[in-house]
């Protein structure tokens, strides 16, 4: 293989250890967190939590609201029906049925201190009940605004990168490229770019894990207004020079891209992560035009077709 009879400088772990990872295993997902399992650690974090729901997705955090919306309203109209449905005053129903849904709709109106006043509670239990319920839903509205306002402001690049890596002419050799851009209209600014290229290699007669940092055609640009192509030149000195497809396959090749770009909209840093398997990484392809003008001569993205390649 002639990847192993070339030396190179090399970045030993770059935090992910020198195990050998097993076949079509990432080190990094798709979505850029890293792919390990962590075990040991309590059921509950309160440290953590915070950070969990800021950084899950938006359909998973209305679901969780909803559901702990409904859970506290069941629970509290539960304990008035059973402290006694006529201690709300107002309420209506006959069946158990409607008993429960007099006492599940009053718990919302106290929980959101709406208080339509066509049930009120009757009595000195019941209105502790309903006391004790209106603070707590204070409480948790202003935790939920809180948690709102988090997501909302907190910076994260919406970065789209190729779903492919090709092997593609560039200049007098080939190169390895990869092609992104801004998935939103606000301006990223000095954008730095990182690709670090990890193998499976037979070392003292031990398998392990190798990473090696690749250097860039460009690192760094200073403004992304349209798709980048980032390209490693596969000349003597990469550690890609003379490797097949076969060989990329054989050592479960994974390519990690790492990004820092500055926000101008919150004027903070953020990052995006990619990773790219040996599946996807095409031999002899090269990316397809994205860029037009229209009649005026007003240049168009189409990131549709960021990811469209063509034999090279």
């Amino acid at each position: 293989m002639a990847f192993k009879r070339k030396k190179h400088n090399e970045e030993d772990d770059l935090g992910f250890g020198k195990r050998p990872m097993g076949k079509d295993q990432r080190m990094m997902n798709a979505d850029g967190t890293s792919n390990i399992k962590r075990i040991g650690l309590p059921f509950f974090r309160s440290n953590d939590t915070y950070n969990w729901l800021i950084t899950m997705s938006w359909r998973k955090f209305i679901f969780i609201i909803l559901v702990a919306y409904l859970i506290i309203n069941i629970l509290f109209a539960s304990l008035y029906v059973l402290i006694g449905i006529e201690n709300l005053r107002g309420a209506e129903g006959i069946t158990l049925r409607d008993h429960f849904f007099d006492a599940f709709f009053f718990s919302a109106q106290t929980i959101s201190t709406v208080g339509y006043g066509h049930i009120s509670p009757n009595g000195f239990l019941t209105s502790c009940i309903a006391a004790f319920e209106s603070m707590l839903g204070l409480l948790a509205f202003a935790l939920a605004t809180g948690l709102l306002y988090g997501r909302f402001s907190r910076p994260n690049a919406k970065i789209i990168y190729s779903k492919n890596m090709v092997v593609a002419p560039y200049k007098d050799i080939t190169g390895l490229m990869f092609r992104l851009a801004n998935g939103r209209s606000n301006q990223l600014i000095e954008i730095e770019v990182q690709m670090v290229f990890t193998i499976n290699q037979v070392v003292d007669g031990k398998k392990t894990r190798r990473f090696f940092p690749l250097e860039l055609e460009r690192n760094k640009i200073g403004l992304l207004s349209l798709s980048w192509t980032v390209v490693h030149p596969i000349d003597e000195k990469s550690p890609l020079f003379g490797m097949t497809k076969e060989e990329m396959i054989e050592g479960e090749t994974e390519v990690l891209v790492l990004l820092k770009a500055f926000d101008d909209t919150f004027s903070q840093t953020v990052h995006s992560r990619a990773s790219y398997l040996d599946d996807h990484i095409l031999f002899h392809n090269r990316f397809s035009p994205v860029l037009s003008q229209d009649e005026e001569g007003v240049t168009i993205l189409d990131l549709s077709k960021l990811s469209n390649t063509e034999l090279a």
